[in-house]
């Protein structure tokens, strides 16, 4: 795909992809034969490194499309939120498998996991980055009910949500203001993209005509109007999967899926299998955070969800979210290998 989206191109985007992913691969397969119990010493130190990463950020940050959520190492930039998410899946990793199952559920034990979630959070959405900051805090609570924690603090929190998105709405224009404007842009466009078709509305408007130009079959490779004629916005990044969903139809976008399915079905099988608890919340955690890339991009490119800017893993263009994807393969690699190893 990015090979047709570059019009024809192999050295523009296809070439540096395909380099990065040869590096990620090893990285994964070294990754996946390491011991469970060295990733497991190392879960707390990788949650107050990205801590550290994201204080830094405040501090030093650089911005890009109007946020400041990235760090520069000479010529290598990323993105410390994505850390961040792997930090926190191993850090509650550990955390529930050192707590005793009976203290799952008990107030005090449930309130430190609670903080650990809302802290990067809070240091996520002001950068800002609400569609980040959400998800960690998902994914956070994802955590919790698969190690066991009673399904009322769930109800509980589920009855706040309604009153906490009141109270943002009506914080808009006041001194309170609860996200900022640019956030409030997304959601308007969100909510009608056609009230600005050629300005905040472009990107989801032509990612919606290709998506009904494709029809079931698609136009063919290499045949999509919209991204070859470069109508559709961010075609090589975040609006990937439109141009798949252009040139291959609808059974392309639902075969991509099927793809993704099985790879989650396969996480999910592979930590009832496994004898290891930090090995088996580990993993339902990494699954967690690979299905949320793919749900999220999938959801925004088609209109079901405001534009966030998560990339569809391992086809969008760009390094560090391929690294981050192909280094939580190489962890949940790690803890199936080491499934039958069962730690006294």
């Amino acid at each position: 795909m990015l090979y047709s989206v570059a019009d024809g191109d192999y050295d523009k985007w296809t070439k540096p992809q395909f380099e990065r992913f040869i590096i990620g691969f090893v990285i994964m397969l070294i990754m996946g034969f390491i011991s469970i119990d060295f990733w497991r010493a190392c879960s707390p130190f990788v949650y107050f490194f990205s801590i550290i990463l994201l204080f830094c950020v405040l501090f030093f940050g650089d911005y890009g499309g109007g946020a400041k959520r990235w760090l520069e190492l000479g010529t290598f930039r990323f993105q410390p939120s994505e850390i961040m998410k792997v930090g926190l899946i191993m850090f509650l990793s550990i955390y529930y498998d050192w707590l005793k199952p009976s203290n799952t559920s008990k107030l005090f034990w449930v309130i430190i996991p609670f903080f650990l979630i809302l802290l990067p959070a809070a240091l996520i959405i002001p950068q800002p980055d609400l569609g980040t900051g959400t998800i960690i805090i998902m994914i956070g609570f994802t955590m919790m009910f698969a190690a066991g924690v009673h399904y009322l603090y769930f109800i509980i929190i589920i009855f706040f949500i309604p009153a906490l998105l009141t109270l943002i709405f009506f914080s808009r224009g006041t001194n309170w203001q609860l996200v900022t404007d640019y956030q409030f842009s997304r959601i308007d466009t969100f909510m009608n993209p056609g009230k600005d078709p050629l300005g905040d509305g472009y990107q989801i408007t032509q990612s919606k005509i290709a998506l009904g130009s494709g029809g079931f079959e698609g136009k063919g490779f290499m045949q999509g109007s919209q991204s070859q004629l470069d109508f559709l916005p961010y075609k090589h990044t975040d609006f990937i999967f439109t141009s798949i969903a252009e040139e291959f139809g609808f059974f392309g976008g639902v075969g991509l899926l099927l793809i993704y399915s099985i790879i989650i079905i396969f996480c999910i099988y592979s930590s009832f299998k496994n004898k290891n608890r930090f090995g088996s919340l580990l993993t339902i955690g990494l699954s967690t955070i690979f299905f949320s890339y793919f749900f999220v991009n999938i959801a925004a490119v088609t209109g079901m969800a405001p534009v966030t800017g998560v990339p569809l893993p391992l086809i969008s263009y760009g390094g560090s979210a391929m690294l981050v994807v192909l280094g939580i393969f190489g962890l949940i690699q790690s803890a199936h290998v080491h499934r039958l190893i069962k730690r006294e």
